[in-house]
C-alpha cells in the first residue's frame, strides 16, 4: 500500500525530490490465500505543503484484506543522502 501512494504521486514530483513515508496506519481485514493476486490503491486526499495523506485500500481476488491511512513527505533526495552520510561518520 505504500508503494501504491508513492506510485500516486511520483508521476507529479520535480526531478530531485522524492516522497518518502512518515507514516502508516492499516488494518487487516482479511488474509488472502497463497497464490493469489493482491492490488493496492492510494488516493490523496490531502496536500499540506510537502506533506501528503492518503486513503489506502488492498484487495485479492475475493475481496478487500486492508484498509487505512498514509502521510509522506516530499523531500530532497540530494539533502537527505547529506544528512545520511554525516550520520554514517557519527
Amino acid at each position: 500500500m505504500e508503494n501504491a501512494a508513492l506510485n500516486a504521486v511520483r508521476p507529479f514530483l520535480e526531478p530531485g525530490p522524492s516522497a518518502v513515508g512518515t507514516g502508516i496506519d492499516i488494518r487487516h481485514v482479511a488474509p488472502t490465500p497463497f497464490g493469489h493476486r493482491v492490488t493496492a490503491e492510494a488516493e490523496v486526499t490531502r496536500v499540506d505543503g510537502a506533506r501528503i495523506e492518503f486513503k489506502l485500500a488492498a484487495r485479492d481476488e475475493v475481496d478487500e484484506i486492508g484498509h487505512g491511512t498514509h502521510e509522506r513527505r516530499v523531500v530532497d533526495l540530494a539533502r537527505l543522502e547529506r544528512h545520511l552520510a554525516r550520520k554514517r561518520k557519527a
